[in-house]
């Protein structure tokens, strides 16, 4: 019995004294401290970044003409000389990390270099009239600043770097949104697609400080604004078949789209584009610039504040809103630029919303915006829950779960049938191939 006592008491004080999980959880700590913090900082720099655009489209809308090709050219080529690895979104660059087994692959795609790289041509995407988002990049980057915590406090056993990378992802997602659940799930349903326990602990630790320190700096801001809106059972809930519908399907869509056009091109067009990225870039951003002057400027940047003003019920978006910020949107992730596409899509959600809130008039109308949201970023993403949550806490609404939920998994299941592969898994796939081709055996 004193045998056993010992042994259960030696089990109990080895955490405590370990001085390898001191350093993990030195390194978890710090380093959601740190995400978070760039997070904000990120936020901020994102922001001043559409406000110059605008300043400078004051009175010059032609402007753009010139802004977006150049700038757009401008950031292809720093990335591909100085920053490889930061192009897209984030998130398929940070999933790929996950499954790669050459360490020297995983530090080249999350390194500091590539972080910074990330964070500076994502604002200067914004500030020419790109269609990105900020939230995709910020996965890549918390990844990256965990990862490097880890790999300065010399953490090397794999489930442990694993783990750090899962949570500097997740604390990323919490701090780009204000969303700590959200977090947590987005971590679970996309990044791992599973819950281990060996992950577990670090992932909940390092959202829960990420999100303390977010809430602590920021305050506890919703990220489109409070809405109280609620849908009854009955004949308000013809909204979660429409918007299902139309968002599994134009999420769908635009999925299959970036999974084909993101494919290598052979024949003289492929041959041209591989020689010419940086003049392929020119051409988005020329197109970019058309299609923002057609929308009279709406679809420029992220969208936030065309959606916000949506479910607030302060703004209306012009008719053609959703096919050119979808067109937009697309155009802009081609392009080889650094950016994200989660605010885009909840953009292009919100204006779906609001034309199916003219065929249910018995509906409130922000209820169905808040649905159009889940709809279509269901249907790109490809995680029911993550859209969910990540709808319900950005707008401080618990009313409206069950209906999101239900939109989110019906729009998911008609997203399936036109894009069978998840789109952040596609391109983590892809991304990993080439990854491991460039790589030595």
């Amino acid at each position: 019995m004193n045998g056993r006592h010992r042994l259960g008491r030696a089990r109990v004080i080895a955490p405590l004294v370990s001085r390898r999980l001191w350093i993990a959880r030195v390194v978890t700590f710090g380093g959601a401290l740190g995400v978070s913090f760039t997070a904000l900082l990120f936020a901020r720099a994102a922001d001043w970044a559409e406000v110059v655009l605008l300043w400078l489209l004051h009175g010059r809308p032609y402007l753009i003409l010139l802004l977006a090709p150049a700038g757009l050219a401008l950031s292809v080529w720093l990335t591909r000389r100085y920053f490889a690895g930061a192009q897209g979104s984030g998130i398929p660059q940070t999933i790929a990390a996950l499954h790669l087994q050459q360490s020297a692959a995983v530090d080249a795609i999350l390194s500091l270099r590539v972080g910074v790289g990330k964070v500076c041509l994502t604002v200067l995407g914004l500030m020419v009239g790109a269609s990105i988002g900020r939230e995709g990049p910020t996965v890549q980057i918390g990844a990256a600043l965990m990862h490097t915590i880890g790999r300065l406090f010399h953490l090397k056993r794999q489930d442990l770097q694993r783990s750090l990378i899962l949570a500097g992802g997740a604390a990323g997602i919490a701090a780009a949104f204000n969303t700590p659940l959200a977090g947590v799930v987005f971590a679970i349903e996309e990044l791992s697609h599973s819950f281990e326990s060996r992950t577990s602990g670090t992932v909940l630790t390092a959202v829960i400080l990420g999100g303390i320190t977010t809430m602590a700096v920021a305050g506890n801001y919703t990220y489109f604004g409070t809405t109280q809106a609620e849908l009854d059972v009955g004949a308000g809930w013809i909204a979660v078949v429409l918007c299902s519908v139309a968002g599994g399907l134009a999420g769908g869509a635009f999925s299959t789209s970036l999974v084909v056009a993101s494919k290598p091109l052979s024949g003289r067009y492929g041959q041209w584009l591989i020689r010419n990225p940086v003049g392929f870039a020119a051409l988005c951003g020329l197109l970019i610039a058309l299609i923002g002057l057609v929308s009279g400027g709406t679809t420029y940047g992220t969208g936030y504040a065309q959606a916000r003003g949506v479910v607030t019920g302060t703004a209306t978006l012009p008719l053609l809103f959703v096919p050119l910020k979808l067109l937009a949107t697309v155009v802009s992730y081609l392009s080889g630029i650094p950016g994200g596409i989660f605010a885009p899509s909840l953009a292009v959600g919100a204006g779906l919303g609001e034309w199916m809130a003219h065929l249910v008039p018995r509906a409130p109308e922000s209820a169905v915006v808040l649905l159009g949201m889940v709809a279509y970023f269901s249907g790109v993403v490809q995680a029911p829950i993550t859209a969910t949550i990540i709808v319900m806490e950005m707008t401080d609404n618990q009313r409206m779960t069950i209906p999101l939920l239900a939109t989110a998994l019906l729009a998911f299941g008609i997203s399936r049938m036109i894009c069978p592969r998840p789109l952040y898994g596609a391109l983590a796939r892809r991304f990993q191939a080439a990854v491991e081709r460039r790589s030595p055996a």
